[in-house]
């Protein structure tokens, strides 16, 4: 009540519309299935009316919420932006809303902020890789709650993913650095302690030099946290060393810009006197100089397919299958090949 004025209803907002309550219902939960003409006079009586759905009584008798939550690792890496969207945009044509949530990689703020989606009704959840501790599933499992990993693939991994192979991404572009007859290489990686995106990615760069005959500890490793700044402090420190690295692995392209901006402060020539490559395919790695050769992901089908398949777990009880993306290399100014003597 609010004062002596009833709370209008979705029975009032129908009646003076002039349609039907499920009408009401579908333009408020799926308006892209309502003529515009329609939609326009029920929201104009919700307007009229101050008209709110009770979500409350809502959830009560359906038992969900339409709410899936989403945590990421940061909100600082536009990598995870692009494929949040796709995921927004294709559970908003099923009537479902986001909710978003950003660990910082700590694994006690994930775990944190798992329990209290879940306490806040979300019906399922989306998870950025594999790396958390088994008791974390054991509890969704035990609330029912259905959980889709992304970012990631791992066919040893059972758990429901729709994802890309980051270590097969990551030997490819390797494959393409040594074939260019670079054999001194180095990586600039996030942490790796909780990342198994990260520590695949490090993997497929050891892998492709294990098959060219090199020593694949010979690959020198920097972890650092995702950052511009961070790329190019570590990059500096690598062109530093007495032998220094003829090509340079970034674990993203945000710390491959950072790279590309301390060579140019250090006066080094990239491709000329040293190539780096990153990974994502972000906008940027477009327009850095020169542009960033890197790992193109299909973060857009990624969401797209990763909301449908949690669309399917919450409403139909549907399982998700394990779900590989392809990826690609993206040929840009970066890298370039060297004289093999």
């Amino acid at each position: 009540m609010n004062g002596d004025k009833p709370t209008p209803t979705l029975h009032d907002v129908a009646d003076l519309a002039g349609v039907s309550t499920a009408t009401v219902s579908r333009c408020l939960n799926f308006p892209d299935r309502v003529k515009q003409a329609t939609r326009d006079k029920v929201m104009a009586a919700v307007n009229a009316l101050g008209y709110a759905p009770n979500f409350g009584a809502r959830a009560m008798a359906s038992q969900r919420t339409n709410t899936i939550g989403a945590i990421i690792p940061t909100m600082e890496n536009a990598v995870f932006a692009r494929g949040l969207q796709a995921f927004e945009d294709e559970l908003r044509q099923h009537g479902f809303t986001l909710l978003v949530a950003s660990s910082s990689y700590r694994a006690d703020v994930e775990e944190a902020q798992i329990r209290s989606l879940i306490a806040r009704g979300a019906d399922a959840l989306l998870l950025i890789g594999h790396d958390r501790d088994p008791a974390i599933y054991q509890f969704l499992e035990g609330q029912r709650k259905p959980a889709l990993v992304t970012w990631a693939y791992d066919p040893a991994n059972p758990r429901p993913s729709v994802g890309f192979d980051n270590r097969a991404a990551m030997r490819a572009m390797a494959e393409k650095v040594l074939a260019l007859h670079h054999r001194k290489l180095a990586l600039i990686s996030a942490p790796m302690a909780s990342n198994d995106r990260a520590r695949a990615r490090m993997m497929g760069i050891r892998d492709a030099m294990a098959a060219y005959g090199l020593t694949p500890d010979a690959l020198a490793v920097i972890e650092t946290p995702y950052g511009i700044e961070n790329g190019a402090d570590a990059f500096a420190r690598l062109m530093q060393a007495d032998d220094r690295p003829t090509a340079v692995f970034c674990g993203n392209d945000v710390l491959g810009v950072g790279a590309l901006r301390q060579a140019r402060t250090m006066g080094l020539d990239v491709p000329g006197d040293v190539s780096v490559v990153g990974f994502d395919d972000i906008e940027l790695s477009q327009v850095t100089y020169p542009a960033l050769t890197t790992v193109h992901v299909p973060h857009g089908a990624m969401g797209r397919k990763a909301a449908r398949a949690l669309v399917a777990m919450v409403l139909h009880g549907q399982p998700a299958e394990i779900t590989a993306l392809p990826t690609e290399i993206v040929m840009r100014g970066s890298l370039a090949a060297i004289d093999p003597a």
